[in-house]
């Protein structure tokens, strides 16, 4: 039988990656919760209909990219790409949500895209994200912006990074800058590649996304979305902009950003960095006003962003070490039975506390050692005689009788 291996393009995340894995979510949920975004979370997989749907038939995450399978049922159903369109999902199914707008909310787990594997993206991979639904002001396009700038500043990560915003305008600007892009794409077809000459059929603002080499040649001398903004959207951008410069979020404005999804409007953003390869896009986002009626829900308002938690943590610096612990080696069967309660003591009182299972007092130090402990507990017939332990401190070396109902007392001090 052949080495068993995980599927291409999954990984196991073992105990010292997990540690960077769950610093960034935590450090991710605190920022959140400190601007007041409630956790919650959607299914894993949802009907094939919602992405098609919400994220748009025509681009490569729905048309190329989805792990689509049908259920035993006969419904097709799609393990999730990507979280906005579910949480939106989960807006219009659950009506008390819509009761509590703005709805401001966290969300990190597991996606799946079937592309190429790559650093820092799997096959399965995992973000944090955030949204705000029912806020149509700019102040939420500032405001989801900046959590996301004090998260990467938290995990030490803002500095190699650069936030890049432009503006996509609202519907009425859409329209007619589609307008001029086909009349000019459709200049430069012979240039084009297939891919993006489909494209230009189904949606010509996709091309400006394309990293065909070719393309991006012929993008060169596109026309400019910010030309063709009307008043409205002119408006909307620069309170944003102006928003940002007073919160201190430093922003460049690049022309060419556009998401790779359908249902964008107006501000869209990424923080990028050059430290992680060609792929450098570690967060990004911005607003969907139409995406919920879509849906066939109620017209709502929605601004959001995901961050890649595997490409943030190939840049954020060690967490913050686990704490050592303490550990028990009782000798005997009275002290082992006596150890059980203390270290339950112990552990209610924030120590953290390793016990084997096994062993004479040299494989236990040869453990304590093994797991960094920072003391060892001994405790035998005498001590148990006596109620007392006896505490080696393994960075000192010396060793001393504590009582073992003052045992929290100095472990904490």
């Amino acid at each position: 039988m052949s080495k068993l291996q995980p599927v291409r393009g999954t990984h196991d995340l073992l105990p010292d990656d997990y540690r960077r894995f769950a610093h960034v979510v935590d450090v991710a949920r605190h920022v959140a919760r400190l601007y007041g975004y409630r956790e919650m979370a959607t299914p894993i997989f949802e009907f094939t209909e919602l992405f098609a749907r919400g994220i748009g038939e025509t681009t490569d995450v729905v048309s190329k990219e989805m792990y689509t399978f049908e259920d035993r049922g006969g419904e097709s159903l799609t393990l999730r790409p990507e979280y906005t369109a579910g949480i939106c999902r989960a807006f219009v199914s659950n009506g008390e949500l819509g009761q509590q707008l703005p709805l401001k909310i966290f969300a990190a787990g597991p996606m799946f895209r079937y592309e190429r594997p790559q650093k820092g993206r799997q096959r399965q991979f995992h973000q944090i994200d955030l949204e705000v639904l029912g806020a149509p002001e700019p102040g939420a396009d500032i405001e989801v912006i900046s959590v996301a700038a004090d998260i990467l500043d938290r995990l030490d990560i803002l500095g190699r990074c650069t936030l890049k915003i432009n503006s996509l305008g609202d519907p009425e600007s859409r329209t007619a800058y589609r307008k001029v892009l086909v009349d000019y794409y459709s200049g430069h077809t012979d240039r084009l590649s297939e891919e993006s000459r489909d494209r230009l059929r189904r949606n010509p603002l996709r091309i400006l996304d394309s990293k065909d080499e070719g393309d991006k040649a012929v993008n060169g001398g596109a026309p400019s979305f910010a030309d063709h903004l009307n008043q409205a959207s002119r408006d909307f951008f620069a309170a944003v902009q102006d928003g940002l410069a007073a919160a201190g979020v430093p922003f460049e404005i690049d022309v060419g950003l556009v998401r790779g999804l359908d249902y964008y409007t107006h501000t869209a953003f990424e923080f990028v960095t050059t430290h992680i390869g060609a792929q450098g896009t570690v967060l990004g986002g911005g607003r969907y006003d139409g995406l919920i009626a879509e849906l066939g829900g109620p017209p709502t308002a929605g601004i959001g962003w995901a961050g890649g938690i595997e490409r943030l943590m190939m840049l954020c610096n060690d967490p913050p070490p686990q704490p050592r612990p303490v550990v028990m080696a009782p000798l005997g069967p009275a002290a082992e039975a006596k150890a059980l309660a203390i270290a339950r003591s112990l552990r209610r009182e924030g120590i953290t506390v390793e016990q084997d299972y096994r062993g004479n007092m040299k494989r236990r130090m040869q453990r304590a050692n093994k797991v960094n402990a920072r003391a060892v507990l001994i405790i035998g017939d005498d001590e148990l005689a006596k109620s007392v332990a006896q505490l080696k401190d393994l960075d000192s070396g010396q060793q001393s009788e504590v009582p073992l109902d003052g045992l929290t007392g100095v472990l904490k001090g």
